[in-house]
């Protein structure tokens, strides 16, 4: 799935990476294993699957025992008349797979794009179509990838990251989010480790609901971050540097609790889709996340925290065209009907231009007092 709204989305990613299992495999019979699991799901023979990834019968049948043999786990059914199927380790060999490519490939999405810009100088995006790095968000991303004549390259990275980059000028603007508890005071110094808030302009985008997503029906009766830890529940975490593990960070210190005492606490995700499907899937009993992720996967949600969401720029950038063309989109009906589609989303009160950091900070105080 491309996370790209516009000329990107078909770049090759020129970076390439493999899995190395542990098992004494070489890399070539490690890539080699993924493809050809991944032909006999869509081919449910083995004669076909081998030819797809251009492997004999028989050498695709000694891959196959020959990995068996070092995971000590059977990768397939062979029936008699009813072809090959996946074994339930190979199917969650291949899941994995198709998590991490997914997951990596938005990670490796910005460093292909600086090799293209390098390659090819003449392909350089005009100065009109902007750059964003934010932090991932499911209603920004759906409205992006959906949006007409958005002239929109965005890229997902965590809070932190994507402020990062900005004070870098890696990018044009980025999203963030706040948390609803902080002052404005708390703010300016938590921004502030990145760039001088007063020599950048701010936008408000929207409110956010924030809290634990459990499996649906919440079976194990959980209601506070201390039930996790309580009820030594598996966790699944938001990767280091995004805005999300901060606020889970800084909830777990607000109930006296530590990193150390929750189980699953390094077992990182870097979407909140991707947590919504760890829990959806069985491998973790809670974790924490925007409303509208647990409506998509079918789990429960326990409220705990709102967040404003909001896009910083360079003050020369934030006057621009196409910076102005985006927040008239911003401001539009189709934005805020993909808002008030999705649970735990309201619609921030936008104002006209971006604003200078004393104006934000007012604005940010009654948008999280209302």
């Amino acid at each position: 799935m491309s996370q790209l709204a516009t000329s990107f989305s078909a770049l090759p990613n020129p970076i390439r990476w493999n899995w190395d299992f542990g098992v004494g495999l070489t890399d070539l019979e490690s890539a080699n294993l993924i493809a050809l699991l991944d032909a006999l799901k869509n081919h449910e023979t083995l004669g076909r699957a081998a030819k797809s990834t251009n492997l004999s019968y028989r050498s695709a049948w000694g891959l196959l025992r020959t990995c068996e043999s070092r995971f000590g786990k059977a990768l397939v059914i062979k029936g008699r008349g009813k072809g090959t199927s996946l074994s339930d380790f190979g199917e969650q060999l291949l899941q994995l797979n198709h998590a991490a490519c997914s997951t990596l490939n938005e990670l490796h999405l910005p460093w292909a794009t600086r090799l293209k810009e390098i390659l090819s100088p003449s392909e350089v995006i005009p100065p009109e179509h902007l750059r964003i790095a934010a932090s991932h968000d499911l209603a920004l991303a759906d409205w992006i990838e959906n949006g007409r004549h958005l002239k929109v390259d965005i890229y997902w990275r965590g809070s932190e990251e994507a402020l990062l980059a900005l004070s870098r000028g890696e990018c044009d603007a980025c999203g963030f989010h706040l948390p609803g508890y902080w002052t404005s005071d708390q703010s300016e110094t938590w921004l502030g480790r990145w760039l001088k808030p007063r020599q950048f302009a701010f936008f408000p985008v929207m409110r956010r609901q924030h809290g634990l997503l459990v499996a649906q029906g919440n079976p194990l009766s959980i209601e506070t971050l201390a039930d996790v830890v309580q009820l030594n529940l598996r966790m699944v975490n938001r990767q280091r540097g995004s805005g999300t593990r901060g606020m889970i960070d800084q909830l777990l210190a607000a109930n006296g609790l530590q990193a150390k005492d929750v189980l699953g606490y390094g077992h990182e995700e870097f979407t909140h889709d991707a947590v919504a499907a760890a829990i959806a899937s069985g491998q973790a009993d809670v974790g924490f996340g925007i409303q509208a992720a647990a409506m998509r996967y079918d789990l429960g949600f326990i409220p705990l925290s709102r967040d404003l969401y909001c896009l910083a720029a360079r003050s020369g950038i934030a006057n621009s065209p196409a910076m102005r063309h985006l927040m008239r989109r911003f401001q539009g009906n189709t934005f805020h009907d993909r808002l008030r589609a999705l649970p735990g989303y309201e619609i921030s009160s936008m104002p006209d231009e971006f604003l200078g950091w004393d104006k934000f900070a007012c604005m940010v105080r009654s948008s999280l007092d209302s």
